[in-house]
């Protein structure tokens, strides 16, 4: 299964993935997980948000155990980062199937769509489509770098945008929803664990900072009578670095738009992105507030008009206790020590869900720390010891 996904969307020059929503190389993983599905002759079926579901019994029956992960992936990112959890979720059933273990609960494996967000800018679009936390009108305003409407590229690739939005009896379905995923940091590597579970997800958001200059030429206009919005954004990029230390947590404007983007030119706006994420509400808040102030002083320095857009947000997600506890104890009961429980600042669609359906995860080692980078590894050991402790978690829920 791995060798057969790796090469789909992989650029030669980066050797990085570039599998953004609704794209060729998303219809190429969209097809490797229907032909994974009818494979082991599981029900496919795809939901009115483009999230792909694979069923094993009858979904009508309701408390079904679900597990999987996403196939999209962030510019030029690794290969495990979602990928890693698909895949994991189908070689779990091949390993419960082995077992001949007999379900007494339907199991579902799915992958959401455009997770990462990568081309229009929202994560877990298609998680928070299904959960509600995304209204249809807001994800048709939605558009990419050219342009293009999330509708539309929705339509062009085969997909009804008219049928989107909350899918309540699909939720109320599901009694239980576990992603696998790999670590995206070190915890794991330095606790010597090759598996551990989930406690929370920090809080974590999106803003964008519109600093609106004039745009002159490079060669002939006196510094002194420069509107530049190139100098408010930078030092802004740097008072996101002091006050993400300050607070203990992690503030990265990661990327920019130019315009009129010219070697010779004074720009007449830079528009930046900052990811912000913290530990808690009130360090979240703190780092903020003292970004934005230190933005609006520097514009006002230097005669910048700035606007500050919140463009997404997810609040502190605490995982079901009793479902986290419950990973805990099947997992301890198979090893030695039980696994650690380690928080993570990163987004997932089992964060999305957890306001509806009680959800879990399990985090598998990276030992290089390194994530949304072609740098991202899991040892193949630690990916085998992802599954089985996947399949211990399936067996001790779906199978009781």
């Amino acid at each position: 299964m791995w060798r057969s996904l790796r090469p789909i969307g992989r650029s030669a020059a980066s050797g990085g993935y570039r599998r953004y929503a609704w794209t060729e190389a998303d219809a190429d993983c969209r097809l490797w997980f229907r032909m994974q599905a009818e494979a082991r002759r599981l029900n496919y079926e795809v939901d009115r948000n483009g999230n792909q579901w694979a069923w094993l019994g009858d979904p009508a029956a309701g408390d079904a155990v679900v597990t999987g992960s996403h196939l999209d992936s962030v510019p030029d990112g690794g290969a495990f980062d979602g990928p890693l959890g698909v895949v994991s979720s189908f070689a779990a059933l091949d390993e419960l199937r082995s077992r001949g273990v007999q379900f007494t609960r339907p199991l579902a494996i799915v992958n959401f769509g455009d997770e990462e967000g990568a081309r229009f800018g929202l994560a877990c679009v298609g998680s928070r489509l299904t959960s509600g936390q995304l209204t249809k009108d807001a994800a048709y305003e939605l558009r990419d770098a050219d342009g293009i409407s999330l509708p539309q590229a929705m339509e062009a690739a085969g997909y009804d945008p008219e049928a989107i939005g909350p899918d309540r009896e699909r939720l109320d379905r599901i009694g239980a929803f576990v992603e696998l995923h790999v670590e995206q940091g070190r915890a794991l590597d330095l606790s010597g664990d090759a598996v551990g579970v989930a406690s929370a997800i920090w809080p974590h958001g999106r803003w964008r900072y519109d600093f609106h200059g004039e745009a002159n030429h490079a060669g002939t206009t006196r510094l002194v009578d420069r509107r530049d919005p190139m100098l408010s954004y930078a030092e802004t990029v740097l008072a996101a670095r002091r006050e993400a230390e300050l607070a203990g947590a992690v503030a990265t404007f990661g990327k920019i738009s130019v315009e009129p983007n010219g070697v010779n030119a004074i720009p007449s706006l830079i528009r930046g992105w900052l990811d912000a994420r913290a530990a808690d509400q009130g360090a979240l808040d703190t780092v903020i507030a003292g970004i934005e102030k230190a933005a609006r002083e520097t514009a006002a320095r230097h005669g910048i008009d700035l606007s500050v857009v919140r463009e997404s947000f997810t609040p502190v997600v605490e995982f079901e206790h009793a479902l986290r506890d419950e990973l805990v104890r099947l997992l301890g009961e198979k090893a030695d020590r039980k696994p650690p429980v380690l928080g993570t600042g990163a987004g997932h669609d089992a964060g999305i869900l957890s306001a509806s359906v009680p959800t879990a995860m399990l985090f598998v080692r990276n030992p290089t720390g390194v994530s949304h980078s072609p740098a991202e590894f899991s040892a193949e050991d630690d990916c085998v010891a992802g599954v089985v402790a996947l399949a211990d978690v399936l067996e001790g829920l779906a199978c009781r």
